[in-house]
């Protein structure tokens, strides 16, 4: 059945997208990129709307990222970092590859390496290369390789160019977290600014890796529980965007089998699977042919093997929301299909 929300934010004066999307109730949940690899590197601020086509380093490289992403169809997010004065070394620039270890898994595993400014072109073709190839042979930079696998990095979008949002509301969160979290975390978390990397509407928004969870709409009274999982997990529920690993429906299951399990739920290793749905063909709006529900299945087993079993649900569309996908002085609000479960069984 579904559900019309009600008196919802006009904001006709209002210039920032995540404040509409927030006070009208848009879930963020299903939000998150699917994402294999993550492509991360360092560039001084400040950064233009199109950084990616200007910068010297990554400009000859621009044909190489859409043959990845548009032929090969690899879901590959890259990513700018801004050097931090504590993290950082002059003439050196920084390079982050996450990527997705096996078909099941938790999260991302890592290499980083610190090269000479002069080599960081190179460094980033044989990554990217390797992806087409589908071998992993980066021996020529294993002496500028950082043994860091074991540091947590959170990442939040600063990247004003993009959208007034995230400026106005990443800046903050992240210097809260550089200030108090990362000093505080014996050097196993560092926090980053970043560029875009989708979800504006949801700012102040967040990467934690090497995770790959995504959440939104942040609030600094929630960081701690964010930061040092000492909570209900459901207090996190209206901020999770989702799980880099999975796809919009499996994500929207995802977050209720965590919700009932907690914590724990983030280390099995994980995998799902869109087992059908249906195209609400008369109802067009953020999508050009939205879902109106689909049937999941979430397969998941512990890292020791001793739990395993699977999830099937039933995602339904449940109402719908206006909201704002970018910030302006003149607000152009979009309706938002907003997707609830509407059954979860654990299979036996």
């Amino acid at each position: 059945m579904r559900t019309q929300q009600t008196d919802q934010l006009p904001l006709t004066d209002c210039r920032f997208c995540s404040l509409v999307s927030k006070a009208n109730g848009e879930d963020p949940i299903g939000t998150a990129d699917t994402c294999d690899y993550w492509l991360i590197m360092e560039v001084s601020q400040p950064w233009s709307q199109d950084i990616f086509g200007e910068n010297p380093t990554i400009k000859p490289l621009i044909s190489l990222f859409q043959e990845l992403i548009v032929k090969h169809e690899i879901k590959l997010r890259p990513m700018l970092i801004a050097p931090d004065r504590e993290y950082s070394h002059p003439g050196f620039t920084r390079v982050l590859y996450y990527y997705r270890p096996a078909k099941m898994f938790s999260q991302f595993e890592k290499q980083e390496f610190v090269v000479p400014e002069g080599e960081a072109t190179a460094l980033l073709t044989a990554i990217l290369k390797q992806l087409i190839q589908q071998h992993n042979d980066l021996s020529k930079f294993q002496q500028y390789q950082q043994q860091t696998s074991h540091i947590r990095e959170l990442m939040v979008c600063t990247h004003a160019q993009v959208d007034l949002a995230c400026g106005r509301f990443g800046t903050p969160l992240y210097r809260q977290l550089r200030k108090e979290y990362a000093p505080a975390s014996n050097g196993k978390l560092r926090v980053w600014q970043t560029t875009h990397f989708g979800g504006h509407q949801f700012a102040p928004t967040l990467v934690d890796l090497p995770q790959g969870c995504l959440w939104g709409h942040l609030e600094p009274e929630v960081l701690d529980l964010l930061v040092n999982r000492n909570g209900s997990v459901s207090d996190l529920r209206q901020f999770y965007r989702g799980w880099a690993g999975l796809t919009k429906f499996e994500q929207i299951v995802e977050r209720e089998i965590w919700i009932q399990l907690g914590w724990t739920w983030l280390d099995y290793l994980k995998t799902g699977e869109v087992l059908a749905k249906e195209l609400n063909e008369e109802h067009h709006v953020d999508e050009e042919h939205p879902v109106y529900w689909a049937e999941v299945r979430i397969d998941f087993t512990a890292v020791d093997s001793n739990v395993s079993g699977a999830y099937e649900a039933r995602v339904e569309v449940c109402g719908e929301v206006k909201s704002a996908l970018n910030s302006a002085k003149q607000m152009e609000l979009q309706a938002v299909e907003q997707y609830c479960v509407s059954r979860l069984t654990k299979l036996d």
